[in-house]
């Protein structure tokens, strides 16, 4: 992620390196925010503190509404409450209800910071918020609007829905990790395919006619570090990591019959097809093995920075 928004900072990425690099800072504060949340809510535990859950995975949420009620939880409530409602909420007709949120969302993205990308970032979630919410008002009054919303509760429509709202997250991510706006721009225009298809000049030799026929298609085989992107190791991570994401539950899934941070009934996913977590000979091996794990990454392994310590 640091690679491709520093090297776009001079010369716009092509559409692969732009989807790595943007992929892969989604990856990045996702996990830098989910593992700080976990950890503060498990060594207040050890004193006898629950908190409240504040971060059930995001990337899940099948609408952007959804989103916020998973991503940051006590800063959503804390927005709702002393922004969103004392500016009127909902309660003053719908287009006051759409710049509400707009504003309330704006003053979340200053709040992470004095930028214009920041402001950005948030006034791209005021107008997604906006968008959903019309969307769902104008379910409530089509006749179609019984027919599209049993669709969007089949397999298919609930997996569009990630999609789509995973997307329209990464996107906004651009604006939030970039220096500046014309970097985040470069980034996007990238994304679109606006500045070229490349991939690695290393490739061609191991494509044979595959690499043609690629070529022919307009891609282009240009040098392009491992660092920035190409590298096996770089794509079977974010690969991984995507799994992890989408697939397997969250910590307080694998805890729910613990209970160990405040949460309302509907954030706890009670009917995982995995197991809760048992104190047991497993357990202990399990977390004994991945405790030394973390321990050998922090003594042999660069330096990572915590993200979040900016906000």
């Amino acid at each position: 992620a640091d690679a491709v928004f520093l090297q776009s900072a001079s010369t716009g990425p092509g559409f692969f390196v732009a989807w790595a690099g943007a992929l892969s800072y989604a990856m990045q504060i996702y996990f830098d925010f989910s593992g700080y949340s976990d950890m503060a809510i498990g060594i207040s535990y050890m004193f006898g503190v629950r908190l409240p859950l504040n971060f059930n995975s995001p990337y899940k949420a099948r609408s952007i509404i959804d989103f916020w009620r998973r991503w940051h939880m006590t800063l959503s409530r804390f927005l709702r409450d002393y922004l969103y409602y004392p500016l009127g909420g909902n309660r003053r007709g719908r287009a006051r209800r759409y710049l509400n949120l707009l504003i309330t969302m704006l003053l979340g993205g200053l709040w992470h910071g004095a930028n214009w990308t920041f402001v950005i970032w948030g006034g791209l979630h005021g107008l997604y918020l906006a968008l959903n919410h019309a969307f769902r008002s104008a379910l409530k009054v089509s006749r179609h609007g019984p027919r599209i919303a049993a669709a969007l509760e089949t397999k298919a429509g609930r997996v569009m829905g990630i999609a789509v709202t995973f997307v329209l997250v990464v996107v906004a991510w651009v604006y939030f990790r970039a220096p500046d706006v014309a970097t985040a721009n470069g980034i996007l225009q990238g994304m679109l395919g606006l500045n070229g298809v490349q991939l690695p000049s290393r490739y061609l030799p191991h494509l044979g006619g595959v690499g043609s026929a690629l070529s022919a298609m307009g891609i282009e085989f240009v040098p392009i570090a491992g660092e920035v992107f190409g590298s096996v190791r770089q794509i079977l991570l974010l690969i991984v990591l995507m799994a992890i994401v989408f697939v397997l539950p969250n910590i307080n899934d694998l805890m729910r019959s613990h209970e160990p941070a405040i949460a309302k009934p509907e954030d706890v996913n009670k009917d995982s097809s995995f197991p809760t977590w048992i104190p047991g000979y497993a357990s202990l091996i399990v977390t004994a093995t991945l405790g030394g794990a973390a321990l050998w990454a922090i003594l042999n392994l660069h330096e990572s920075r915590f993200i979040y310590f900016n906000f």
